[in-house]
């Protein structure tokens, strides 16, 4: 993608989230939505701006416990994967109960990893690797998987070990698979981060949200929505960066 072209589409989308702010602050007054539903938009900034030292601290929190558990659920999910390629018995053994366990509400997983593990950040670290780590397994199988046979017999020719096949030829071309997974972990890490502070914590966008939630104060509420759907987009923003600069050979529309 060129320069111009990303300036571009970057342009849009500010112009299409500047909309976006716009229409929510001028709604509000417009068809007199109950400040109790839908605060104004300046009302929530405020908001945020008069809390911004426990909300930054709350982000940040949340923030370390979803990078941590994505970093965990990635690395977790590229050794899944290749030893999935690596033994079809072991593919058939495992992978049907890894897709299994997505079906586990991360309400019901959540509640024992708490149990098990307390209050502190291992729990809400090991909440969001069981969200990300299963995308990233399957995008490393596949992307291992899509190596040709033609290609692994070159090197074979040349005398390349397994392990060199792997790690020179198979994991290269799985990388952009296994970044787009990344991608999605992103996103559920962060979700697993904030669903595991439900269960107790002290500080976090989980928090946040549910003491606003409990004590009524929906200017907070939507504060803390609003950061978690920023923390989102930059988490996801700095995959995207990483991504580019990693599979740096992948052209993406």
């Amino acid at each position: 993608m060129s320069r111009r072209s990303s300036i571009g589409r970057f342009t849009a989308q500010l112009f299409a989230l500047l909309a976006i702010f716009v229409a929510w602050e001028w709604s509000v007054w417009l068809f007199e939505i109950s400040h109790d539903k839908l605060p104004p938009l300046s009302v929530v900034l405020s908001t945020m701006w008069f809390d911004r030292a426990p909300l930054a601290a709350a982000v940040g929190t949340t923030l370390l416990e979803a990078v941590l558990g994505l970093m965990a659920g990635t690395a977790t999910g590229v050794v899944s994967g290749i030893a999935f390629s690596r033994s079809r018995l072991l593919e058939r053994m495992f992978l049907p109960y890894f897709v299994a366990s997505q079906a586990i509400p991360i309400i019901a997983f959540g509640a024992i990893i708490i149990m098990w593990f307390g209050n502190g950040i291992a729990s809400k670290v090991i909440i969001a690797l069981y969200l990300s780590f299963f995308p990233v397994a399957v995008n490393t199988l596949r992307g291992i998987r899509s190596v040709g046979e033609g290609e692994i017999g070159l090197l074979r020719s040349f005398g390349a070990s397994p392990t060199a096949i792997l790690f020179k030829l198979q994991l290269p071309a799985a990388l952009p698979s296994i970044m787009t997974a990344v991608r999605l972990g992103a996103s559920l890490a962060l979700v697993g981060a904030i669903v595991g502070e439900w269960f107790g914590a002290s500080q976090g966008l989980g928090v946040v949200l549910l003491m606003a939630m409990f004590d009524y104060r929906i200017p907070q509420l939507w504060a803390g929505i609003l950061l978690t759907g920023l923390t989102g987009v930059s988490l996801y923003a700095a995959i995207v960066f990483l991504h580019k600069r990693i599979a740096w050979w992948q052209v993406e529309a």
